[in-house]
């Protein structure tokens, strides 16, 4: 059985009595490099920038904020404010200001964005709030306020770039559309102007367009889906387009060939019907008409709601940008596939009604077809034109979702955040006192042999 050892307290405070010179040289010793140390110490200083982010979680999935996060590489949260702590700490953001940076060239040269950050910057959101603190470290009181400064400045240009660019893709992707849509319309106007010169009508008989006036309801609405599917082209053009570029574009979703998706496809479609022939009889503002809309709204957000849940379930492996895009992309589909369902039932209906026509003039009929055409065809364009013109005001707005709530402090030169005197001196003389009692417990085991 070994021996157990116990220390004499009694015996140690002798000993430390007994060289009370050594021990206190040990204190004194060991506070006196503390107070040196924190004296010599290269200062630190900091300074923090607070800003205040503004977008919601949809606007973010058709935002720059997504496309920069998924080009850079950043996974993680959905949070558009989480993500813009991300991307704060980018290459984009951060490799500027280390090449502004006064520093030794050997200093910089390994030195990584990623390196950069761990060591100088503390970027985090106040939790439950859209605020986002960036706090920097510098080797001077102005350093310390460039470098937090820059790093808002940067992401904002970042984010002001990445949103022009992709907001301008849909723009270009609109444009395309109205120059067709603008054709179509000026072909069918001419086509009617032409009709009525040869013709020579300019003015069916008012029975003729009182019966024709019925149809209004279902060219309006046919209308409608034409603008609904070519809006939603531009949007699945545009995600396909963004996909493309991140390489993502390999995981896609056929979602018109769910089940679920083709049950809600053809209640809307139903419903779009039943919609019109309302609207043949009453005002918009009269309680079935109100209620048929209802209904309509409600099973174009179970038809938004299912096609995320088809995407989510199938997509878990994707960072949060992609995954957004892959519904967005999802979304375009179903919705042109929609549009395109229900025009067609719209103009089977409006083709049955034309059939009470058949005892009207066929000079009056072929007239007021060609007018129908060309009033059709000028409601797209003007439709894509406001789309358009929306588009271009989302991208304005899209480059100010971020405000600078406090701009980057000047910190007191006389108060560095590091060293720290009297605290470094207080744990100098802590230290000191637990060296100078090693320093005698070693003593009274020597002297105990």
């Amino acid at each position: 059985m070994e021996k157990e050892e116990s220390i004499d307290f009694g015996r140690l405070k002798d000993i430390m009595l007994q060289r009370k010179k050594t021990v206190g040289g040990i204190v004194v010793g060991c506070t006196a490099i503390a107070l040196v140390a924190g004296l010599v110490w290269p200062k630190t200083y900091e300074s923090t920038t607070t800003v205040q982010t503004r977008m919601t979680g949809s606007q973010l999935a058709g935002s720059g904020a997504m496309a920069a996060a998924a080009a850079l590489g950043i996974g993680g949260t959905t949070s558009p404010t989480l993500t813009y702590v991300e991307l704060m700490k980018s290459n984009t953001v951060l490799q500027p200001i280390i090449d502004e940076l006064d520093w030794p060239e050997d200093d910089k040269e390994f030195l990584t964005p990623e390196k950069f950050a761990k060591k100088n910057l503390t970027i985090e959101n106040t939790k439950q709030t859209n605020l986002i603190k960036v706090t920097a470290k510098g080797k001077t009181p102005e350093e310390a306020q460039m470098i937090s400064q820059h790093v808002v400045d940067n992401f904002l240009d970042m984010m002001t770039g990445m949103n022009k660019e992709t907001q301008s893709l849909l723009v270009q992707f609109l444009n395309d559309r109205i120059e067709q849509a603008k054709q179509e319309s000026d072909d069918a106007a001419q086509k009617f102007a032409a009709y009525q010169k040869e013709h020579k009508i300019y003015d069916p008989e008012t029975q003729a367009k009182g019966l024709i006036g019925q149809l209004q309801a279902y060219d309006d609405a046919i209308s409608k889906m034409q603008v609904q599917a070519e809006s939603g082209q531009a949007q699945l053009d545009t995600a396909n387009a963004k996909l493309n570029e991140m390489r993502a574009g390999s995981q896609a979703y056929n979602i018109n060939d769910n089940e679920t998706v083709q049950g809600i496809r053809k209640q809307i479609v139903a419903k779009q019907v039943e919609l019109v022939g309302l609207e043949q009889k009453y005002t918009e503002n009269h309680p079935s008409v109100i209620a048929a809309q209802d209904q309509l709204s409600k099973l174009q957000q179970s038809l938004a709601n299912e096609v995320n849940a088809v995407v989510s379930s199938n997509a878990t492996s994707l960072n949060p940008a992609q995954a957004e895009l892959l519904k967005t992309q999802a979304q375009a589909q179903a919705t042109v596939a929609t549009a395109q369902a229900s025009e067609a039932a719209i103009k089977s209906q409006r083709d049955s009604k034309q059939k009470e026509l058949g005892d009207l003039p066929s000079g009056v009929v072929d007239y007021l077809e060609l007018e129908r055409d060309a009033k059709i065809k000028n409601e797209v364009y003007v439709n894509l034109v406001k789309q358009c013109e929306q588009s271009r005001v989302q991208q304005a707005m899209d480059s100010m979702d971020i405000q600078i709530v406090d701009p980057a402090n000047l910190p007191f030169a006389e108060t560095p955040v590091w060293p720290r005197p009297k605290l470094m001196l207080a744990l100098g003389f802590i230290f000191g006192c637990m060296l100078s009692c090693l320093y005698a417990l070693l003593v009274c085991k020597k002297m105990t042999r």
